[in-house]
């Protein structure tokens, strides 16, 4: 099966050189290109990707509002911010907008292919520093409604980069039922992404900050 790949940036050459070069990769699939932040989200409800690769510096609505819009009313969507700059700002915009990961635009190819497949696959993918780095900054609700005993099982597997075929694998459920208690987690948390309920679980020492792994 694809994965339905949808690109947002301003800049014509940089959306044709995406397309070129993912195009080559049989398991990805481009569907749409947008070219400012509100048409990502009006082609994101249109086109029902399963991957955006969003740049964060776009006219008329930037890339963290649109990724924070997308997660809201598109909750199987996954978002990639893909973008020029690494400032802490950016960073902990797009993740606290419910970005599943956060790329730079001089990422080689074959890096860029794994990490749409791996948000596909809806995996948490954050090196130790950028752990740390969003740690101190995303802010998760110290007292959030309880989780149960099995949502804390797949928030602890989630948070050490498990797809959700994996998590499935693991606790012998099925694909559908472990993205229903992901749902659930995130709500329960009050969070809008994965990767922030990952950043909860080395919180409260359910994993450690090691095991979100790059």
């Amino acid at each position: 099966m694809t994965i339905r790949v949808l690109i947002a940036d301003d800049h014509m050459v940089v959306r044709q050189g995406l397309r070129m070069f993912l195009s080559l990769d049989p398991e990805l699939e481009i569907v749409g290109e947008a070219d400012d932040g509100a048409e990502a989200v009006k082609k994101a409800h249109e086109l029902k990707p399963d991957v955006v690769l969003m740049d964060l510096l776009m006219p008329v609505m930037d890339g963290i509002t649109a990724i924070g819009a997308i997660r809201r009313e598109l909750p199987d969507t996954e978002v990639l911010a893909l973008t020029s700059v690494l400032e802490d700002a950016s960073v902990i915009g797009a993740v606290k907008a419910g970005a599943i990961g956060y790329m730079l635009k001089d990422t080689r190819a074959d890096e860029l292919c794994r990490a749409i497949k791996a948000a596909a696959a809806g995996q948490v993918q954050l090196s130790p520093k950028a752990a740390a780095r969003l740690m101190r900054e995303v802010r998760v609700p110290d007292s959030p409604e309880m989780l149960t005993e099995r949502e804390t099982e797949v928030l602890r597997l989630l948070a050490q980069g498990q797809s959700n075929k994996e998590i499935a694998a693991t606790l012998t459920i099925g694909e559908k039922t472990v993205k229903t208690h992901v749902s659930n987690i995130l709500s329960k948390l009050g969070v809008q992404s994965r990767t922030q309920a990952a950043l909860y679980a080395v919180r409260i020492g359910l994993v450690s900050a090691g095991s979100v792994n790059a």
